[in-house]
């Protein structure tokens, strides 16, 4: 399944649906209420519930049938597939040759650090930002895993048991503020610079989340451009990892690092200006296109 979330007025709230091969979108919460079935609306609500999996199924089986709860993709306003996720956990230095362009020594342990939820924003939407506060605004292309089911002290065999699945991130950052603090947050954290989409892609539609092409691209150049098998550390790794320190729940997302050809490290740098349009894809997931601009 690819569960977004969507409405069909700017007015009305928000649905998590899933998306078909023709074009269609299915409301799982308003199918479900035909059939039956309580899904509730957000998605980060639908992974918390129990066997959410199998009533999204039943759900998409009713609407298939009757055609309950079924919008054209043309009638719906695509938003982030998780609007409210208690954590953001991201993972800095995670591919080998990324260390090594910005002359950092390779982690023997995954480095962690954290965006706030109010980051987070959609695909199609703008990443803004006031020139007075940081000029040097970067992407980084990343595979961000969704916990599905609540880790805590799991081991990295069944770690992957407790992930739903799979979104395209941005983990758009202000160099200045980041290396200027002497810590992340500030600079990763600054609203609508956690991008995620177009859909929740679910573990079973993923043949293997280690062996997919990621890239990056501005203005259509391809500056970003790697495959997960590079990954130093595996999400299986840190789940595991980060269970060990604290509970991971349903709708947490982990960004899992990026690979090098970051604008800070190139020759000349090439950084975010207003008007730029960057483009995250990564193999079976999708891709995922925001706009620049300045507040």
């Amino acid at each position: 399944m690819r569960i977004g979330q969507y409405r069909t007025t700017d007015a009305s709230q928000p649905w998590c649906g899933v998306s078909t091969t023709d074009g269609t979108v299915i409301s799982l919460s308003e199918a479900g209420s035909s059939a039956g079935i309580g899904i509730p609306r957000a998605t980060t609500d639908l992974l918390a519930d129990w066997r959410w999996r199998r009533k999204a199924e039943l759900a998409l089986e009713y609407a298939t049938e009757t055609g309950t709860g079924a919008y054209d993709a043309d009638e719906v306003t695509r938003l982030e597939p998780i609007s409210d996720p208690n954590k953001v956990v991201c993972v800095g230095l995670n591919y080998r040759d990324h260390a090594e362009e910005g002359d950092n020594p390779i982690p023997d342990e995954p480095v962690l650090f954290s965006k706030f939820p109010t980051a987070v924003t959609g695909p199609e939407s703008t990443v803004s930002w006031d020139p007075d506060l940081t000029e040097k605004v970067d992407y980084e292309a990343e595979l961000v895993a969704v916990i599905g089911r609540e880790a805590r002290r799991v081991s990295a065999d069944e770690a992957l048991e407790h992930v739903a699945g799979y979104l395209v991130g941005n983990d758009v950052s202000a160099r200045d503020l980041q290396h200027g603090d002497g810590q992340w947050v500030r600079g990763k954290s600054l609203d609508t610079f956690a991008p995620i989409g177009p859909d929740l892609v679910t573990t079973d539609e993923v043949n293997d989340p280690h062996d997919l092409e990621i890239w990056a691209e501005v203005n259509g150049e391809r500056l970003q451009e790697s495959t997960t098998g590079n990954l130093i550390f595996g999400i299986d790794e840190l789940v595991s990892f980060c269970s060990q320190a604290f509970t991971l729940e349903p709708g947490d997302l982990v960004f899992t690092g990026t690979p090098p050809g970051v604008g800070v490290y190139r020759e000349p740098p090439v950084l975010l200006e207003e008007g730029d349009s960057v483009t995250i894809g990564i193999e079976e997931v999708g891709e995922l296109t925001n706009t620049c601009a300045y507040l």
